[in-house]
């Protein structure tokens, strides 16, 4: 009698990569508004330095000072998102690539989705904090749609001043389709939303990329300094498949699991623009 494990892994490490991790880093809006860092730890650490150390005007020959900075860190601890597939043993057993890809596109999809509603919430049971669970961005609301273009180029200058520069803006369709019909000034036909040639279908923000996601809050703009924003994913997913718990209809669980975790080593670098509410 033939003996065979259950629970296995139906994926090599690079293969998971391909499968599942990459796309999820391009498709997200996650991936794209932070800089996607992996790790194969289980934490993640990453240097800020609070105050510069100071340099000094000195003479030839002359003792430098010495004016130390002070130097912090910011903790990842890499969250862990699992999503279950259930699929029937025909196409678990087909050899042909698209079956794969058909599998590993869904749980990509999904997991995504669950990454992006992390990001722009507070917080989210058993997951990372977001980017509204942040102290110290720079805040701003514009009291009518009127005020919207002088509000995000007084924000994009405040950021400048922190060392900082929008890499990406970030609003809910809705509220990216209200801020389409805007011109640039007041006596002008030119929308206020450019396009970016470099990538088709793609919508500009004063020059800078505008992002959409439907898990951000109605009526806000978020923008971002990617320099200082992580998606932080530990490179140890895994796509595995188990066909004991449903024997009695033949089919497979299909398991993807992927940690990740958002780090913001600097809040002055990100923007918060609220504008106000539609009629």
């Amino acid at each position: 009698m033939a003996v065979r494990a259950d629970y296995a892994a139906i994926l090599a490490p690079e293969d998971v990569a391909a499968l599942l991790v990459d796309p999820v880093l391009q498709t997200a809006v996650a991936g794209q508004l932070l800089t996607p860092t992996r790790t194969s730890g289980r934490q993640y650490r990453i240097p800020i330095v609070k105050t510069d150390p100071s340099a000094a005007w000195v003479n030839e020959g002359e003792e430098i000072p010495i004016v130390e900075g002070e130097v912090d860190e910011v903790e990842v601890l890499p969250r862990k998102l699992a999503g279950l597939n259930v699929i029937s043993r025909e196409l678990a057993n087909d050899s042909s690539p698209d079956a794969g890809k058909v599998i590993g596109d869904g749980l990509a999809r999904d997991i995504s989705r669950k990454l992006d509603a992390a990001l722009f919430a507070a917080t989210t049971a058993k997951g990372p904090s977001g980017l509204p669970s942040l102290t110290g961005v720079v805040a701003a609301t514009a009291a009518t749609m009127s005020a919207v273009v002088d509000t995000l180029i007084g924000v994009t200058y405040t950021l400048e001043a922190n060392h900082a520069s929008p890499t990406n803006w970030v609003a809910h369709p809705d509220t990216a389709a209200r801020i389409s019909s805007l011109k640039k000034a007041t006596d002008s036909n030119e929308p206020l939303l450019g396009n970016d040639i470099s990538v088709p279908g793609k919508r500009t923000l004063l020059g800078t990329p505008l992002l959409t996601s439907p898990y951000v809050a109605a009526n806000i703009v978020w923008g971002v300094d990617k320099k200082y924003s992580r998606l932080v994913v530990w490179e140890d997913a895994e796509v595995e498949s188990d066909r004991s718990v449903f024997f009695t209809s033949d089919r497979i669980a299909v398991r993807a699991t992927m940690r990740g975790g958002f780090a913001f080593t600097h809040p002055g670098s990100v923007a918060k623009v609220t504008l106000p509410a539609a009629s």
